[in-house]
């Protein structure tokens, strides 16, 4: 007997939440290969998959489960050892297991004797760390939050985004709610779950953008710095979590270590599902140092920071928001390459979150939306 999936059922709130499945009837120990092929397709059908009762999983279930899901890959964690950097702005965040490196130790509190590591005191990203303008204390201990940041899993440089992650909830704080302020001159709200990971579509922020933000998406290309998480060390991000602000903090090429041209990573805009052939808006958008529409740079950091906020803010919007509501021993497989998430919220120092992440660099470049994909969006007539 196969298992079940289950469409996430979003609140009446949740309008533009189309995506994310629950499977409570997997064991991840011994999937079978009909239910791996059918594991496969869900994660780029619903993007996100929720696998419950797994807490008994291992890492290297964990590390084994991922790779099947890219068999070609080079084998490495999907940020190589470029994280390890203690500049970098991601290697406060996680560490790897002894036994099983690629698969990542992350959360909050005080962990001992666990998988080879003897004890490690971890920190869940906070915002007031990150971004330019941050709530007081006294908004926090009120239960007010922020998106940390919104990304795809990818070291943007050498090597090729992973194509899923694997996120295994071992133990989660006390379930207080939150309040996400967005704090961009809206009035944009979003309750959550303490410790929730945000989630939101590629597809439908394409799907939502104007006919001619659309135009102007298909035929851009989005250049990545060298050594991005080192290049903005010293800048911050916006209230949002959606990208940075330009106060010219950016390390220059002087600061940075050698860059080798030949690993610099320009993608397209907009990237292909491979199993449902849909169009997905994807975009890294701290880590863009230009974008080229038409074959001609931008060549202003601010002007293509401003272009993107445009272009992805609407995809965040409270409506468009998928918070995950962690129980533990939840494990979420999602597709790294069609929508892009953010941890989320202010973690006191009593509580207690244990995570194992996973993922893998890719072989293989994301493939691109082509004319004829792009053709039946071509002179839409707008119904307003």
């Amino acid at each position: 007997m196969t298992f079940t999936l289950q469409p996430v059922v979003p609140n009446a709130k949740q309008t533009g939440v189309d995506f994310g499945a629950i499977v409570e009837d997997l064991d991840l120990e011994t999937i079978s290969p009909e239910d791996f092929d059918k594991l496969f397709e869900a994660v780029y059908t619903h993007q996100v998959v929720v696998v419950r009762n797994s807490g008994h999983v291992t890492p290297k279930t964990q590390y084994e489960l991922t790779k099947r899901f890219d068999p070609q890959n080079i084998d490495l964690y999907g940020h190589g050892s470029m994280h390890r950097s203690s500049e970098s702005v991601i290697s406060r965040d996680i560490s790897p297991l002894p036994d099983v490196p690629q698969v990542q130790l992350l959360g909050h509190g005080v962990v001992k004797n666990h998988y080879g590591i003897d004890e490690r005191k971890l920190t869940h990203p906070s915002h007031t760390v990150f971004h330019k303008d941050c709530l007081t204390k006294e908004q926090m201990d009120k239960g007010e939050t922020r998106f940390y940041r919104w990304h795809m899993d990818a070291a943007l440089y050498k090597l090729n985004p992973p194509k899923v992650t694997t996120l295994f909830g071992i133990k989660n704080p006390e379930p207080r709610r939150e309040i996400v302020r967005y704090d961009d001159g809206t009035d944009d709200q979003l309750e959550v779950q303490l410790g929730t990971t945000a989630f939101i579509s590629g597809q439908r922020a394409f799907e939502i953008l104007p006919q001619e933000l659309k135009e102007l998406a298909f035929k851009t290309q989005v250049k990545y710095a060298a050594h991005p998480y080192l290049w903005m060390s010293k800048a911050k991000a916006r209230s949002t979590g959606l990208g940075m602000v330009s106060e010219g903090k950016e390390l220059s090429k002087e600061e940075l270590p050698e860059i080798e041209p030949e690993h610099i990573k320009i993608y397209p805009m907009l990237w292909k599902n491979p199993v449902t052939g849909k169009i997905h808006l994807q975009v890294h958008p701290a880590a863009v140092e230009d974008l080229i529409i038409d074959g001609k740079p931008v060549g202003d950091l601010e002007k293509v920071r401003d272009i993107l906020y445009k272009i992805q803010r609407p995809s965040i919007s409270p409506e468009n928001v998928f918070a995950h509501e962690w129980r533990d021993g939840d494990f979420v497989i999602f597709h790294n390459r069609g929508l892009l998430h953010s941890v989320v919220g202010s973690l006191k120092d009593t509580d207690t979150r244990i995570f194992h992440q996973c993922n893998i660099a890719s072989a293989d470049p994301p493939i691109p939306a082509t004319e004829a994909d792009f053709a039946p969006y071509l002179n839409v007539k707008s119904s307003a």
